[in-house]
């Protein structure tokens, strides 16, 4: 008789170890699926390695329009060149020829 609670405890030990092993089972297959999953953890660390390469290509893109920008403060004929290419400005004297295809040519006097 003094066995019986032994036998009755290790046989609720086993049982609640079964049932805690399948409470992490299922917990474990859980992390696998849904919003906060391991897949979804994936897609957002790819999204963020996406996006720190377009911050990379956005900051090269700003260097190289501040390059510009000093290029065109200190040079007064590049600045006199940009004005005109982007208002399309002719010097007195200058023609511009049209070549098929809708570009321009550089100006070029007409003499």
């Amino acid at each position: 008789m003094g066995d019986f609670p032994r036998d009755l405890v290790r046989a609720m030990a086993r049982r609640a170890g079964w049932v805690a092993a399948a409470v992490l089972l299922l917990a474990g297959l859980m992390a696998f699926r849904g919003p906060q999953g391991i897949g979804s953890l994936f897609e957002k660390y790819q999204e963020i390695r996406e996006l720190q390469q377009q911050n990379a290509d956005k900051a090269r893109e700003i260097q190289a329009l501040r390059e510009r920008i000093k290029r065109l403060e200190e040079s007064g004929s590049e600045q006199d060149l940009e004005i005109r290419k982007q208002l399309k400005l002719l010097r007195p004297g200058e023609t511009e020829f049209l070549l098929p295809g809708g570009k321009s040519s550089e100006s070029q006097p007409s003499n």
